[in-house]
């Protein structure tokens, strides 16, 4: 198997996402004065919200991250959050890339943006590379090992780590519900639902929080990197922009919003980014299992966090929809989001008459 093969690669920067080379270069050997020579400047194609770019020196290869171009939802794609949320839980949670320099200034760029060392490793998305090749046995060893990535992210002593300042701790589940409906209120457009009856048996249905311990909100296959040489074992966790002090149940309702299995129907399988069709993958229903018995929590009232992670998922997905429908994003993927926004509705629906019968 060759490393060339497997690993994620970065491809030519996007039209309109370009930024100025020489500005950021000149900034960071400021911050970085063993760096030398130019940087070859490409960008990674995973993900809808923040940009991920690859700056390849000489000697180091790393990564800038920077916030989308266009409508900025408030309070989202805060750079600075995410750098330092990272840095303070390196010590804790070791698979966490090293952070190199946070740039507050708009002289540089027009946004914040920081700079971290590339994790080098294969990127899970919706298929796996070709050159990997897992038999059953060993594509569920991967599964189990992702959902224990996840519960020894929920079992860090957050206050013995001086964390406390990642969120705001009890009273999350309210705040969420609250706060995902408001997103959606701005972010809506005239071709997508309401969402009303659900949002309300939301706010009807909602939980005391069973616990606070630090969550990611993004935890999917997409945000990790798997050894090349050993692709069971997981190097890397990415994309902390939303991690918090939170419910863990919340987070797992987050998990499996994107968990689509081999016998979901077309339209879920359109919206699969995360190799979770493959035989000897957990279903949903196991995960909820696993997790919970690890982490003696009950699974009884889990259609409420089902349902949350699929109208949050809806806000997201809405959120990135809004920027291509007003013509702030030029990415022809996001074209049909707002039909997945109907089809997300569908099944909260859906989840919701179920757990009545």
């Amino acid at each position: 198997m060759s490393k060339d093969t497997v690993l994620d690669q970065a491809k030519a920067v996007r039209e309109g996402e370009n930024f100025d080379v020489e500005k950021m270069d000149a900034w960071l050997k400021s911050q970085v004065p063993s760096l030398q020579g130019q940087p070859e400047i490409k960008q990674f194609s995973g993900g809808a919200s923040n940009l991920t770019y690859q700056l390849r020196y000489p000697e180091r290869d790393l990564i800038l991250r920077r916030p989308p171009f266009g409508h900025k939802a408030k309070g989202a794609h805060d750079m600075a959050r995410e750098y330092k949320v990272q840095a303070a839980l390196k010590p804790v949670y070791p698979c966490v890339p090293d952070m190199v320099a946070l740039c507050e200034d708009p002289a540089v760029m027009d946004c914040d943006f920081y700079v971290m060392d590339r994790i080098e490793g294969i990127i899970p998305r919706a298929n796996l590379p070709r050159g990997v090749q897992l038999s059953q046995t060993e594509t569920r060893q991967l599964c189990q090992g992702v959902i224990d990535k996840l519960i020894e992210l929920h079992q860090v002593d957050y206050q013995s780590a001086g964390l406390d300042h990642l969120g705001k701790g009890g009273g999350y589940v309210k705040r969420q519900i609250d706060g995902w409906s408001g997103r959606y209120d701005k972010s809506k457009t005239w071709n997508v639902p309401g969402w009303r009856y659900v949002r309300d048996w939301l706010q009807a249905n909602m939980p005391d929080d069973v616990a606070t311990v630090i969550i990611h909100n993004d935890f999917r296959f997409d945000n990790l990197v798997l050894d090349a040489n050993n692709p069971q074992h997981i190097i890397g966790v990415l994309d902390w922009e939303m991690a918090t002090l939170g419910d863990p149940l919340m987070d797992l309702g987050n998990t499996l919003a994107y968990w689509v299995e081999a016998d979901d129907d077309r339209l879920q399988q359109m919206l699969r980014r995360q190799p979770t069709h493959l035989p000897g993958m957990f279903t949903r229903a196991e995960v909820v299992e696993y997790y919970c018995d690890k982490m003696k929590l009950s699974p009884d009232n889990w259609a409420f966090y089902e349902v949350y992670g699929l109208f949050r998922l809806a806000v997201i997905v809405q959120q990135i929809y809004y920027r291509y429908h007003h013509k702030q994003t030029r990415n022809p993927a996001f074209r049909n989001f707002w039909l997945f926004n109907h089809y997300l509705h569908w099944r909260s629906k859906r989840a919701i008459k179920a757990a009545r019968f």
